[in-house]
């Protein structure tokens, strides 16, 4: 039986969350049904400026997304952190962003004056917003709601757009983080649907060359990416950007060009800074989902979460062995 999903998230273990939700009906999410010829394909845009607009009100950072046919992909990085350093008038503004809140909590954001006993309920409504601002059964359910209403609205329909539950996998150390967010950004080119990292539509990776090429240094909707780790560490993924780009790049060309024989032996040195082999990061990279299960880390890790989770087996703990 599934373990609920507070039950898989454990911050003491890793704050790092890959998330995939997909369509549960014959017509696509996006594309074109070829049964009625009708194109979906503006959907993707739904989905993403849905996931930009929720990574500026929760406290959950996007490090990567991508929106394909039926389905999409995000990497989280839940910032505790940041949930806690908010003041109550800045958690109230951001939930009054996507919700209407009480009749209470909008004379509150409005500056009311409000007696003891309204104050004792507003702040107890503030501090469940603020645990749930950092939630990624919240910001999954945040993301999925809305769409699935536009979709049923445009189709003319009712019933259940999505899965009944979106699925996750947590990234227990920074191996398992970079090949999940290169797997994700590479889906469309795995798809066929582009030829390069930056002409893959709706990606965060297309949306990070962007930037780029805008001259800015880092998309603000996004994770930022802080460099190797250190002391003291920053907030933000532990990468440089460049090594990343150059690294998604390499492994697109790869999987495009399907030389498993003859792999580019011009590695990117963030794969010599994981000791990471070319063929056993081309398995990482293109087959993460089926690859693994709910946990995905080095052995170590993986059995430390297994016992915070109260798993009897350790899951995944075969493929985890001898990829990581």
């Amino acid at each position: 039986m599934p373990k609920p999903r507070k039950e898989l998230v454990s911050l003491d273990v890793t704050p790092y969350y890959h998330c995939t939700s997909r369509c549960v009906r014959r017509a696509f999410l996006c594309g074109i049904d070829t049964f009625t010829g009708k194109c979906y394909e503006h959907r993707r845009q739904w989905v993403e400026d849905r996931i930009l607009l929720l990574a500026s009100v929760f406290t959950i950072d996007v490090c990567a997304y991508t929106v394909m046919s039926n389905h999409h992909h995000v990497v989280l990085h839940i910032n505790k952190q940041q949930s806690q350093q908010l003041s109550d008038e800045a958690i109230c503004q951001r939930w009054h962003q996507l919700y209407q809140g009480t009749l209470l909590t909008q004379r509150y954001a409005k500056g009311d004056r409000l007696n003891n006993a309204e104050l004792a309920a507003v702040n107890t409504k503030l501090q469940l917003w603020r645990e749930q601002l950092c939630d990624i059964s919240w910001f999954m359910r945040a993301l999925n709601e809305p769409i699935a209403r536009q979709a049923n609205t445009e189709d003319k329909c009712t019933g259940r757009f999505w899965e009944s539950r979106f699925k996750s996998q947590a990234l227990l150390d920074d191996k398992a983080l970079l090949s999940c967010m290169a797997y994700v950004d590479l889906n469309p080119i795995r798809a066929k649907l582009a030829k390069t990292p930056e002409y893959s539509p709706h990606t965060s990776i297309k949306k990070r060359i962007n930037a780029i090429k805008q001259q800015q240094c880092q998309p603000k909707a996004l994770a930022r990416f802080i460099g190797n780790p250190r002391e003291p560490m920053p907030q933000g993924i532990p990468f440089h950007l460049k090594d990343y780009i150059e690294l998604v790049d390499w492994t697109g060309r790869d999987i495009r060009n399907d030389k498993r024989g003859a792999i580019n032996q011009q590695l990117p040195p963030i794969l010599e800074r994981f000791a990471i082999e070319p063929q056993q990061w081309l398995t990482l990279s293109t087959q993460f989902e089926s690859r693994f299960k709910s946990l995905v880390g080095a052995k170590q890790k993986l059995k430390e979460m297994a016992k915070v989770l109260g798993y009897q087996r350790t899951p995944g703990l075969a493929n985890c062995a001898v990829l990581f």
